[in-house]
């Protein structure tokens, strides 16, 4: 069994606790009155329940950073925005659908070829309703591979 008392932490049996032997220079019972010991907490052992408490996990950040939850919270509360894919004479269909699937988290292929079509027929496509910055990657990553894209709040819908 551990006590701790004070700052250090000192083995201690059950018997050095509650009965001190007439030898000892000086009682424990007086050694914590003498040195200010506020409280000791056996850590496992006597009666009912007792064990090793957890540690509390503290997340630490960076000034200036937010923590992972905030940045979920207010992705969640930002209101939506659109993805928009421009219809352009210079990308092949399948390439379209390629760069789609690579861009875009969880696109199947059968979602890749409605959007590029559409775009196609219609000259402009919804590919996502998300965040404002999830929107602006999606929209950065689809010029970055050669596709007109854009993004503009949306009207309705969620995440």
């Amino acid at each position: 069994m551990e006590t701790v008392i004070g700052c250090g932490r000192v083995a201690l049996s059950p018997n050095q606790i509650f009965h001190s032997s007439s030898g000892d220079r000086y009682p424990l019972h007086k050694q914590w009155a003498t040195r200010g010991t506020l409280m000791t907490m056996p850590i496992a052992g006597l009666g009912k329940g007792g064990g090793v408490l957890d540690k509390p996990v503290i997340e630490k950040t960076t000034p200036g950073r937010e923590s992972e939850f905030d940045l979920r919270k207010s992705r969640k509360m930002s209101p939506p925005y659109r993805v928009m894919l421009h219809n352009d004479n210079y990308n092949k269909r399948e390439y379209v659908v390629q760069v789609l699937m690579k861009v875009i988290p969880g696109m199947t292929l059968d979602n890749a070829v409605n959007i590029m079509q559409e775009a196609h027929i219609n000259g402009l496509s919804v590919v996502i309703i998300c965040a404002q910055a999830d929107a602006e990657e999606h929209c950065t990553q689809l010029r970055g591979n050669g596709l007109l894209s854009s993004i503009e709040p949306a009207s309705g819908g969620g995440c």
